[in-house]
C-alpha cells in the first residue's frame, strides 16, 4: 500500500521535471537557431554587398565583362529576397528567445550625440554613456576629419566643414566606421590602424573581440588604458557596434545645431542631442592652462597689461559664444523636427549633482541607467583634491566646478562678460561687477536651471 501511494507523487515530480527540461530545451534550440541564422545572414549580406557594386566596379575588381550585369542583377534580386527572409526569421527568433529567457524587449536602438566645445567637461559627461555596457561609445572620432579638412585660407569654409562633419557623423552613428579610413593618417592597411584617436577612451574599442592580441614592434599612439591590444581592426569595431543595442558619440567639433536636421529626420536614426555648456569665463581659464601655447597673447596681456588685447582675439571669443548661443536658442525654440530630441545641460549642474543629472540625461535618451554607471559616477566624483589632471575625468566635482573664479583676474572675466553676455544670460550665468563679487564664495554665479531646457 505504501508503494501505491508513493507512485502518483513520483509520477507528478517526473512530469514536472520533464516540463522544465522541455522549456530549457526549447530555449536552447532557439538560441542555437539564432546563432546559425546570424552567421548565415552575415554571409548572405557580405555576398549581397559585393553584388551591389556597379558593373564597372566589378570589372575592375574581377576582370569580368560588363555584359554579366543582367545575370548579376538577377542574382542580386534573389539574394535580397533571401536576405530579407533571413532578417525576418532572425528577428522572430530573437524576440521568442528573449521572451523565453525572461529578458523582455530591449527597446528601440537609440543614438545619442553629446555636443559640446573644448574644456566644458564633455569628456567627464561622455563617460556616463561610455560606462553603460549596451552602448557603443566613440570619443571624438571627428578629430581625424578636422585634421584633413582645414580651416586655413584656401581650405574648406566653416559651412563646408560642418557638412563634412555631419555626413561623417551620420555614417558613424550607423556603425559605418570605415568612413574614417579616408581621414586617418597614415591610411589603414587591411582595415587595421594603430592611429585611432583616443581609442582608450572608448570601452567598446578596448574590449573583446575588438581588442586583439598585441603585435610586437607596432606602436599604438592612442592605446587602450587597462589592457594591451593590437592595432585596431576596424571591421571588428564595426561588428561590435552593430551588436551593441545603442550608439553614443561625443564631439566638440559640431556647433551648428541646424546642420543636424537631416540626421534627426533620417528614419534609420533615433537620435537624441545633448548640448553641454559651461560658464565661458571658466572655459577660457581652463583653455589658457590646457592649451597654453595658443593663448600666449592672453597670458601676456594678463601679466603685463600694457598693450591692449588684440581685437581679433576678442572677436574669436565672441564668435564662439554666439555660435553656442544660436544653437541653444534653436533647440529651445522647439522646432517641429527637433521636438523631444534636444536637451541643454550645464556642466555646473552636472558637477553639483552628477547622479541626478545622469538620471535626467538617460531618461531623456530613453535608456536605462545601470548600476555600473552609478558606481563609476560615485567613484569618479569623489577624487582627492590633488588627484585631478587637466585631462582627467576623475574629479571632486562639487569642489572643482567653481575653482576657476578664485584664480582668474577680474579684468579677464570682464572681457569674457563683454563678449559673451547674451550667451551667459541665456544659460543663467550671473555677471559680476567687482573682484570682490567674483571671489565671494557665498555669491552663486548660477541662476536656477530651467525645466524648459529639456525639450
Amino acid at each position: 500500500m505504501e508503494i501505491r501511494r508513493a507512485l502518483p507523487q513520483d509520477f507528478r515530480e517526473l512530469l514536472h521535471c520533464l516540463k522544465m527540461r522541455s522549456k530549457y530545451a526549447v530555449l536552447l534550440v532557439f538560441v542555437v537557431g539564432l546563432i546559425i541564422i546570424e552567421k548565415e545572414n552575415n554571409f548572405i549580406s557580405r555576398v549581397s554587398d559585393k553584388l551591389k557594386q556597379s558593373p564597372q566596379a566589378l570589372v575592375e575588381a574581377n576582370g569580368t565583362e560588363a555584359s554579366l550585369a543582367p545575370a548579376e542583377n538577377g542574382s542580386l534580386a534573389s539574394l535580397q529576397e533571401l536576405d530579407a527572409a533571413f532578417s525576418q526569421l532572425r528577428s522572430h527568433l530573437r524576440n521568442v528567445t528573449l521572451q523565453l529567457a525572461g529578458d523582455g524587449d530591449p527597446g528601440p536602438r537609440r543614438h545619442v550625440l553629446l555636443m559640446a566645445t573644448t574644456r566644458t567637461g564633455s569628456s567627464f559627461v561622455g563617460e556616463f554613456f561610455n560606462q553603460q555596457g549596451s552602448i557603443f561609445y566613440l570619443f571624438e572620432p571627428l578629430w581625424h576629419i578636422e585634421r584633413m579638412v582645414t580651416f586655413e585660407p584656401g581650405g574648406a569654409n566653416a559651412v563646408g566643414s560642418a557638412l563634412v562633419y555631419r555626413d561623417v557623423l551620420k555614417q558613424l552613428l550607423l556603425c559605418d566606421l570605415y568612413i574614417l579610413e579616408s581621414f586617418i593618417s597614415p591610411a589603414p592597411e587591411g582595415h587595421l590602424t594603430p592611429f585611432m584617436f583616443r581609442r582608450g577612451s572608448s570601452r567598446s574599442l578596448c574590449e573583446e573581440p575588438v581588442c586583439t592580441p598585441s603585435a610586437k614592434k607596432v606602436f599604438e599612439r592612442y592605446h587602450c588604458k587597462n589592457r594591451r591590444c593590437g592595432p585596431l581592426n576596424i571591421t571588428l569595431a564595426v561588428e561590435a557596434c552593430r551588436r551593441k543595442q545603442h550608439v553614443a558619440l561625443k564631439t566638440v567639433r559640431i556647433r551648428q545645431l541646424e546642420f543636424l536636421q537631416p540626421l534627426v529626420e533620417d528614419p534609420r536614426l533615433d537620435i537624441r542631442i545633448i548640448q553641454l555648456v559651461r560658464d565661458p569665463r571658466a572655459v577660457l581659464a581652463s583653455r589658457m592652462v590646457a592649451f597654453s601655447g595658443k593663448y600666449e597673447t592672453w597670458k601676456k596681456w594678463v601679466s603685463e597689461g600694457e598693450a591692449p588685447l588684440r581685437e581679433e582675439e576678442v572677436q574669436r571669443l565672441r564668435g564662439n559664444c554666439e555660435s553656442i548661443r544660436l544653437s541653444a536658442e534653436l533647440g529651445l525654440q522647439r522646432p517641429g523636427w527637433l521636438q523631444g530630441r534636444y536637451m541643454l545641460v550645464r556642466y555646473e549642474d552636472v558637477a553639483q549633482a552628477p547622479l541626478q543629472k545622469a538620471e535626467e540625461m538617460y531618461r531623456f535618451a530613453g535608456l536605462p541607467l545601470t548600476p555600473q554607471v552609478e558606481k563609476w559616477i560615485g567613484k569618479n566624483t569623489q577624487a582627492p583634491r590633488d588627484g585631478s589632471g587637466v585631462y582627467s575625468t576623475r574629479k571632486n566635482s562639487s569642489e572643482q566646478f567653481e575653482k576657476w573664479r578664485f584664480s582668474i583676474p577680474f579684468k579677464l572675466a570682464q572681457v569674457v562678460q563683454d563678449a559673451c553676455a547674451p550667451a551667459m544670460r541665456l544659460f543663467g550665468y550671473k555677471l559680476v561687477d567687482s573682484p570682490a563679487a567674483l571671489a565671494n564664495r557665498s555669491f552663486s554665479l548660477l541662476e536656477e536651471a530651467q525645466p524648459s531646457w529639456v525639450t
